[in-house]
């Protein structure tokens, strides 16, 4: 095994390694919920789960040295796991505006889309930056329902849910800068800083969505 040489493709595999864990973590609060918001914990142990699958393979792609074959190969289920992470947010999204009914209606067509988006990838030149478009539009959509929700003061943690999708907005505008870097002993580039301040993102987005859990009944 052949570490990549280039320091900040290393630091972004070290911040893709600790957003897997901290997504693991966040599914591992979540769960304790199973019980009484079974089919919320079910939709959002997803997206937590596979965000902590994509990252980990991100982690690898950026922290190897790998063969062109290869780390196109591993780049092929990232991107179908990003799509899905995608996909399954917006079912979370409806589940708690509009209920169980509509998450499973909203279900298949996220499905399709995230698959759609999946073969863009394998067919377009910036396929990462695909990904940001995708993301950023589905984020937006979300980032209304929770605002709506809060002001409505239908579902506790609405606001805090609101507050982590608006920071996950910020990281991909700074993965799509693609020129902002940092140093905190080593330096990163907007790779790491993006998975940085997603990393707070989905600290954010856990614990509202904890706290609206421990609500006695979901819509």
């Amino acid at each position: 095994m052949i570490f990549n040489p280039a320091i900040t493709e290393l630091t972004t595999a070290a911040t893709d390694l600790l957003l897997a864990v901290v997504s693991l973590g966040c599914l591992a609060v979540l769960r304790r919920s199973r019980r009484t918001h079974g089919q919320r914990v079910a939709i959002w142990s997803w997206v937590f789960g596979l965000l902590a699958f994509a990252s980990l393979l991100g982690a690898l792609a950026h922290g190897l040295a790998l063969s062109p074959a290869v780390e196109s190969w591993l780049w092929r289920p990232l991107y179908l796991s990003l799509g899905l992470v995608v996909a399954m947010f917006v079912v979370g999204a409806v589940f708690d505006l509009r209920g169980a009914h509509a998450a499973r209606a909203w279900s298949v067509p996220m499905l399709v889309l995230a698959l759609g988006f999946f073969t863009v990838t394998q067919v377009g030149s910036d396929n990462f930056m695909i990904f940001v478009v995708y993301e950023a539009v589905a984020m937006l959509g979300t980032l209304g329902i929770y605002l709506l929700l809060a002001w409505q003061r239908r579902l506790a943690g609405a606001w805090t849910v609101a507050a982590g999708i608006l920071l996950n907005i910020v990281a991909a505008a700074i993965q799509a800068n693609g020129t902002i870097s940092l140093t905190i002993i080593f330096p990163l580039d907007h790779n790491g800083v993006f998975h940085l301040v997603q990393l707070v993102a989905i600290i954010v987005l856990a614990r509202g969505l904890a706290h609206g859990m421990a609500q006695k009944s979901v819509p």
